[in-house]
């Protein structure tokens, strides 16, 4: 079989992995995180704000998003999907990232090895994990599925999973060159600039492994100079948030409290009993659990330091991010994603071929690619059916909101008026704000707050309760489910000076 056709027959394997996964995680409660959570939205919402063209003056949180945030626009343009149908495909699109950074990691292909079909089992283990994923919430330890959103850093995980891949090939004797240095160093430097984390995913944990491979190893040039290309676009990477940091309204050292470490501990510990706790969750654990094994055992047995480093930052890369993210008292579960991803990355370690499935190699791969298709096949109207799920409370708030007629604007808080602002046809006629009606800068475009003041105020089950700058009665009361919009009428409340 010609090269070209086995990596055509991975990248339609992992198109239909991606589907299925995607289908089973929208229609799940997890569909929550993916279409409708507050957080999950500012990615759709900062491209949109880009593509149509208004000023911006954007307080973005420490991730900037830029990967994230051109993807979703470049889909924005040439789909003509509605922004659920985006989001859908915003996850499928991550999951096949994933497993192109995935197949960089495998190496390339020689008589004894199988790279396409060792990524395919490597995603599809990632997807395992994914599809156990039970929960709503942004903090269960549910890490897998995190990827299939636009705002969790997936951008982020495929780059640390490139960056691997790029590093072995460049270890790899034959394998080298200037593209592979070129391109980590390029990886590092995009996805520092758009994204810190990667620096504590990523730069730490591999430039650690380099550093001890070097005891050992008979190409100390080499690895040398993949630190130092790695380092060097880190740190540009930081030095290109300089210019940016206008729109960054948050550094994240505040997320620094390493006094707090004994409560990251307890309450990381609570996540993972609540994941242990569901069937789902048990053969999660227990994969992962047998991935570590794998990658124990590869690293022992590697002949090579390629081998070796693909093998051992599988279980030295969740350590070190575990034992850091207690280290400096974080309590948010999106910091531990490297549990999930750099596991699977121990089936691509040494790629070899089977030689008791040799013979029936290509019956089995037929055979798997053909369920595969059959499984994207039937996952696709399922997969649009969570995305067109409706919705009569949002499109009650969205309609009247829109066929108002006011030249004026509304307002709501954080968690509340997010959703129904994307959704729109002027997202700028809903203010975000706090529970005095003061500008809350955080995710969202500071021009919106140049309106001054609104007319209307948007409520549900998660607003605060009001403190209104002046005593104002509502004129009318419009009742849209879950959502209450309180219409002052001529009444213009004045917005507050913006905080974050």
């Amino acid at each position: 079989m010609r090269a070209w056709v086995r990596e055509l027959a991975g990248g339609v394997g992992a198109l239909e992995l991606a589907l299925i996964t995607a289908a089973q995680v929208a229609a799940s409660a997890r569909s929550e995180l993916l279409f409708r959570d507050a957080d999950s939205l500012v990615v759709a919402m900062f491209a949109r704000s880009v593509l149509s063209g208004q000023p911006m003056d954007w307080a973005m949180s420490s991730v900037l998003f830029l990967p994230e945030t051109a993807v979703f626009a470049g889909l924005d343009t040439i789909l003509p999907f509605e922004v659920d149908g985006l989001l859908a495909v915003s996850a499928v699109v991550n999951l096949l990232a994933l497993y192109g950074a995935v197949r960089v990691v495998a190496g390339r292909r020689s008589e004894r090895s199988a790279p396409v079909t060792w990524s395919l089992l490597s995603v599809a283990a990632f997807s395992v994990l994914a599809m156990t994923a039970v929960s709503a919430s942004r903090d269960a330890l549910e890490l897998a599925s995190l990827t299939l959103t636009t705002t969790y850093y997936a951008a982020t995980v495929v780059a640390v999973v490139l960056s691997v891949g790029l590093a072995r090939r460049v270890l790899d004797r034959g394998a080298g060159g200037a593209v592979p240095l070129i391109a980590l160093g390029a990886t590092a430097l995009v996805s520092t600039l758009s994204n810190p984390l990667y620096a504590v995913w990523a730069t730490a944990p591999i430039t650690l492994l380099l550093a001890l491979l070097l005891i050992r190893t008979t190409q100390r040039a080499r690895i040398g100079v993949v630190m130092a290309v790695l380092l060097a676009g880190t740190i540009l990477g930081f030095l290109g948030r300089i210019p940016l940091a206008a729109w960054i309204a948050n550094t994240g050292a505040g997320y620094v409290e390493p006094e707090r470490w004994s409560e990251s501990l307890q309450y990381y510990c609570a996540l993972l009993i609540g994941r242990l706790s569901t069937p789902g969750g048990i053969i999660a654990g227990l994969l992962v659990l047998a991935l570590l094994v794998l990658a124990g055992f590869r690293t022992a047995r590697a002949s090579d330091d390629g081998t070796r480093f693909v093998a051992t930052i599988a279980w030295l890369m969740p350590i070190l991010v575990a034992v850091g993210a207690i280290a400096v008292g974080t309590h948010a579960a999106r910091y531990l994603q490297p549990l999930a991803f750099a596991p699977v990355l121990a089936l691509v370690a040494s790629p070899h071929i089977v030689r008791v499935l040799v013979r029936v190699r290509p019956i089995l791969a037929a055979a798997s690619v053909a369920l595969l298709v059959a499984g994207g096949a039937a996952s696709v109207p399922r997969l649009s059916a969570a995305a067109q799920v409706s919705d009569p409370d949002l499109a009650c708030v969205t309609e009247w909101i829109d066929a108002s007629g006011r030249t004026g604007a509304g307002a709501g808080q954080f968690w509340t008026v997010r959703l129904p602002k994307l959704h729109l046809q002027n997202p700028a006629r809903l203010v975000q704000v706090d529970h005095e009606l003061r500008g809350y800068a955080w995710l969202v475009n500071r021009h919106d707050f140049d309106v001054g003041e609104v007319t209307f105020l948007l409520e549900d089950a998660q607003t605060v309760p009001w403190s209104l700058p002046l005593p104002a009665v509502p004129e009318e009361v419009v009742d849209c489910g879950r959502y209450r919009i309180l219409d002052f009428g001529e009444t213009a409340l004045p917005l507050g000076p913006q905080r974050s």
